[in-house]
């Protein structure tokens, strides 16, 4: 994958490394939300946000070795670092409260909105053009998001909401790190959040500090360490497979939910939320598959893949 505008990867041995990796992250985020999940349980939503931000500096600093070192850190846009992180932190916040409050499965399929939210999003705020096959798969995933959080229907829930927020302001964040790239390098748009993350949930440890035992202190500090490997193994994962490959294997989160739900909590999901997650999977996959196929008519410039992907991009055709 280049910064020139080709979705493409080295060869099949780094398309094979990629899938992996993105495997392995996908299979680590949910994880993670598996243990958010139960640790909410008994500690305050924002106790949780601290230990996942201060430990994924841990994981963190070989990025930060490997783009220089803390000149990888000089940023131009200190505003627009602020902004992406307040919005990337809301946008945590609001998902941690859906892990503790909804079943995996359906926190995680209606997050799966964000895509639909970014291409949406692509037009005002990046003036992308989206044709009418893109905006026909935009709608029909928004008619799965209504199934999957189903308003009128006697089992909603306005914790529903929780997500979907969530969904919306990631989509935000994705688009703010689209401009930041252009100038900011990978370490730094992660550090950043990450460093506001723990400072602005730290302060707030005085107020709602709830003393953990060994074995949940030790869960809390695999929440901080499993999410930041997880980023990084995304990351590399986008750098060695175009993301027109990867894309499909981040819907194996809904599997990985499925499975902790029905083992762990004993969580079966609804009918309503598996034909909502089916619909909007394939509205998902099918944005993905049309910019693909733009992209080999030679008439795409990765407007959707730079959305995701804007800060590996940087990296993997070497400019900063």
């Amino acid at each position: 994958m280049t910064g020139t505008g080709s979705d493409g990867a080295g060869g099949s041995a780094n398309v094979g490394a990629g899938i992996a990796l993105m495997l392995v992250s996908v299979a680590l985020f949910v994880v993670m939300d598996g243990l958010v999940k139960h640790l909410t349980a008994s500690y305050p939503v924002a106790q949780v946000i601290f230990f996942r931000n201060l430990l994924a500096f841990v994981p963190i600093i070989p990025m930060i070795a490997r783009d220089g070192g803390i000149k990888s850190l000089k940023t131009a846009h200190p505003i627009g670092h602020m902004l992406r992180a307040a919005i990337g932190l809301g946008s945590m916040t609001l998902m941690f409260f859906a892990y503790k409050l909804l079943p995996l499965t359906d926190a995680i399929t209606i997050a799966f909105a964000a895509p639909l939210m970014m291409t949406a999003l692509s037009v005002p705020l990046l003036k992308e053009s989206v044709g009418w096959r893109r905006w026909a798969a935009v709608a029909v995933g928004f008619v799965g998001v209504v199934v999957a959080v189903g308003p009128g229907s006697g089992t909603f829930q306005p914790a529903v909401l929780l997500p979907l927020a969530g969904a919306f302001g990631y989509a935000m964040v994705m688009i703010i790190i689209r401009r930041l790239s252009e100038s900011e390098t990978s370490a730094s748009i992660v550090f950043y959040f990450k460093l506001f993350g723990a400072v602005v949930s730290g302060v707030l440890m005085p107020f709602q500090w709830v003393t953990p035992n060994v074995a949940d202190l030790g869960l809390l500090i695999l929440v901080g360490l499993t999410g930041g490997v997880a980023q990084l193994a995304m990351t590399y994962g986008l750098k060695y497979s175009p993301v027109s490959i990867l894309a499909p294997f981040e819907y194996t989160a809904l599997v990985w939910g499925l499975m902790l739900d029905v083992l762990v909590w004993s969580l079966w999901p609804s009918t309503q939320t598996l034909i909502g997650a089916a619909i909007i999977s394939a509205a998902g996959l099918y944005i993905v598959h049309r910019e693909t196929l733009r992209g080999s008519r030679g008439r795409f410039r990765i407007r959707f893949a730079r959305l995701w992907v804007a800060a590996a991009e940087r990296e993997a055709d070497g400019t900063k």
